[in-house]
């Protein structure tokens, strides 16, 4: 890696710190995993595992996901009036493998519907936040998704968990 000549007080390259410690630090912050979804101009159900997801504010109720640039899904969502977060429990680890991966048929023989907003909800997802596009922005190699919440919904479960480049659950009480 070519480093710039210019460093801050803290050693680091104006670009910030290395990839790779910025990849392992953040793995350290255990994260919800889920499946944000959308309708694409196709009219197919598009998908991908999140867990950059951050609620950002009550009044109103937003919220934010972040896709990179690269991401088969990126166009969908780029173009989107609106879009869901799945939460998923602790037993839908394949579920967002399937997300994650290139699987080129990712909502074949899943159990989903469209939900108020017309963005695909996962019928047996942990919560559910339906939200109409509210802003889009671009940042690095990402653009950031805030969404207006909708439509929301939960039940009694126990959330997936994603720690130190793992799949996690919680202990039992």
């Amino acid at each position: 890696m070519a480093l710039s000549s210019t460093h801050n007080k803290a050693g680091n390259t104006q670009e910030g710190v290395p990839a790779a410690l910025f990849r392992r630090v953040c793995g350290a912050f255990a994260t919800g995993v889920g499946v944000a979804t959308v309708i694409g101009r196709d009219g197919k159900p598009h998908g991908l595992t999140v867990n950059s997801f951050t609620s950002v504010s009550l009044h109103p109720p937003l919220i934010l996901i972040c896709i990179g640039h690269r991401a088969a899904t990126h166009g969908p969502f780029s173009t989107a009036a609106s879009f869901a977060v799945n939460f998923l429990d602790e037993t839908q680890q394949p579920l967002s493998e399937r997300f994650a991966s290139s699987h080129p048929a990712r909502f074949e023989g899943l159990r989903w519907s469209c939900g108020a907003t017309g963005a695909p909800v996962l019928e047996d997802a942990l919560a559910v936040l339906e939200c109409e596009t509210w802003r889009r922005m671009d940042a690095g190699d990402h653009t950031v998704f805030f969404g207006l919440v909708k439509e929301a919904r939960v039940r009694d479960g126990r959330p997936l968990l994603y720690f130190g480049g793992s799949y996690r659950r919680l202990a039992q009480d």
